[in-house]
């Protein structure tokens, strides 16, 4: 009697091609995206089956239609971002074993960083720096695999515990899960929380240059692919970073594992770590209220990036320059749009709102001249159902201490006030510039800090599903990119709006809205992926101990503010 074939099979459709292919189910995906590679341009790293991200190397269990992900995409960067993380963790614990590398925040295409030893900062030379980049490129010649293996905790734990890697073993203390995913290079093990590529050959674009105390890993970007670009310092931005990152130390929290101790210790902590982190940030408001008395400027610029609480900081920046005698005004740059009709488009056809062209350049800077020479003006209001403007004379007369205070995403922009002397304007940058880590290795990005933000906020106020926030976010983060950030360095100060506990509060809104989201719509692997950060942390219950003037109230809702 002859052999039956009992081999299963799963059925992919390539959407590039049209094509389909059939597999032996468990073989992975590394010999196809080889044999389509022509077809993108630059190396492909990972890819979709479905909505599903799926590791290259990884046994595949069911079919649907596959996409491959290259550097031009989002997740490919992350990806590839990842895999160098690995790389340098490797070169510096090969290099300097009894050091521990620290990876802070981002600052444009990089990732700074610093290598630490007995809790002191390592004193870095050129030298080691260089000895430590051409260990990482001599892992890119070796193309090394990136092994992925599944543990029981304490298997896990012994591995770490053996490369000396205690502290890491904290992350994983609070979490449900039984098993650990660790991934092996060589004879290296570390865990990342996210996909890899498949091997080291692919990470052949980056560099290491020197910043401040410590270092930053420069990397590719989806706008320049195919190498790391030119590379501009940002020294206010890096500043703020360090600034936070002091006022962790002085909250004793490093990592998620030192606020999940918190957490799980008392209630009485948890609002003993609210009240500092509220009084730091009071602190700091009152300092910048302080700074534009002192700089006998005019008008106060606000900016930032979306749900970086900016509404919240206008409003408590007012108080306190009340407290300082002074009667501050608020003029809405959202009054001086043009007409829907005249509004610029943007590469879809669709109205570009974000664009500086939206907005009235020369009535509004008619407007604040008229305002500064003590002239009584007329402000504009606009109907948004409508599209036009309408006057409703509303008019607005100032005294000498009564400074202007404008909010709005063009804020640092000179072009959006050219008529203004620069000496009359103060100008202010608002982000939530996230410091707080998982742990030693993997780091929280402030995007992602924002997105949660968001979501939350626009299922609250707006009544908007997570979906509809991910199906937006990227045309929000292309308007940042093109109207926001390239102005930061302008800021005469910057305020990081950023919560050490707020992710633990913002999990109790946004798990049940992330399940939500269904598996057919293409931003199902971002839920997931939002869904897994969100695992690391405990959640904070006790929400009516968050104070009313929190500008985490912008997003929970019950502010003592009116928005």
């Amino acid at each position: 009697m002859r052999g039956v074939n009992t081999m299963k099979y799963i059925e992919l459709e390539f959407t590039l091609t049209g094509e389909c292919l059939r597999l032996p189910m468990g073989d992975n995906l590394l010999q196809i995206a080889e044999k389509y590679s022509h077809l993108y341009k630059t190396p492909v790293i990972a890819a979709k089956v479905g909505n599903v991200i799926v590791e290259l190397l990884r046994p595949l269990d069911k079919g649907g239609q596959l996409s491959f992900l290259d550097l031009t995409c989002v997740d490919g960067i992350r990806i590839y971002r990842r895999g160098l993380l690995f790389l340098l963790h490797k070169a510096v614990k090969k290099l300097f074993p009894k050091a521990q590398l620290h990876v802070l925040h981002s600052v444009g295409s990089g990732i700074y960083c610093e290598i630490r030893q007995n809790g002191q900062l390592f004193p870095l030379t050129d030298e080691n720096l260089s000895q430590i980049e051409e260990d990482m490129r001599r892992t890119v010649r070796m193309n090394l695999t990136f092994e992925k293996h599944e543990f029981y905790k304490e298997d896990a734990f012994n591995i770490l515990r053996n490369q000396g890697d205690r502290e890491r073993i904290r992350l994983f203390k609070f979490r449900k899960k039984k098993t650990v995913k660790l991934y092996k290079c060589g004879d290296y093990w570390d865990y990342f929380y996210g996909y890899m590529p498949p091997s080291t050959g692919c990470l052949r674009v980056f560099k290491l240059v020197r910043q401040g105390e410590g270092f930053l890993i420069l990397h590719p970007s989806q706008r320049d692919p195919h190498s790391i670009g030119s590379w501009k310092n940002l020294p206010k931005l890096s500043s703020v970073f360090l600034e936070y990152a002091r006022w962790l130390e002085i909250m004793n929290i490093d990592t998620v594992a030192d606020l999940n101790e918190i957490i799980a210790k008392s209630e009485r902590n948890v609002v003993e770590l609210m009240n500092l982190t509220e009084a730091l940030h009071e602190k700091k408001i009152s300092q910048i209220a302080e700074q534009f008395h002192e700089s006998k400027a005019r008008v106060i610029l606000i900016a930032g990036p979306s749900s970086s609480g900016k509404t919240t900081f206008a409003k408590r920046l007012l108080i306190q320059l009340r407290v300082l005698g002074l009667r501050p005004v608020i003029i809405s740059l959202d009054d001086y749009f043009v007409d829907r009709e005249r509004t610029p488009k943007d590469k879809d056809g669709n109205y570009d709102f974000d664009s500086l062209g939206a907005i009235d350049i020369e009535l509004f800077n008619q407007n604040l001249m008229d305002l500064l020479k003590g002239k009584c003006v007329e402000i504009p209001s606009f109907d948004f159902k409508l599209g036009k403007r309408k006057w409703t004379g509303h008019r607005l007369c100032l005294a000498k201490d009564q400074p202007i205070i404008i909010e709005g995403i063009h804020g640092l922009n000179e072009a959006l006030t050219p008529q203004i002397p620069r000496k009359s304007k103060f100008k202010i940058y608002v982000s939530a510039l996230t410091q707080l880590n998982l742990d030693y290795h993997n780091r929280i990005s402030t995007t992602d800090t924002r997105l949660v933000r968001r979501i939350v906020r626009d299922y609250k106020f707006r009544g908007h599903s997570a979906l509809d926030t991910l199906k937006m976010w990227p045309k929000v983060r292309r308007g940042e990119e093109l109207y926001i950030f390239p102005f930061q360095e302008e800021a005469d100060v910057m305020f990081n709006s950023a919560l050490p506990y707020e992710l633990s509060v913002l999990k109790v809104f946004a798990e049940s809205l992330l399940i939500q989201v269904q598996d057919d719509s293409n931003e199902y692997s971002e839920a997931l992926r939002l869904l897994k950060m969100l695992e690391y942390f405990l959640p904070i219950t006790n929400i009516e101990d968050i104070p009313r003037t929190s500008i985490l109230r912008e997003f929970i809702g019950r502010s003592v503010f009116k928005y």
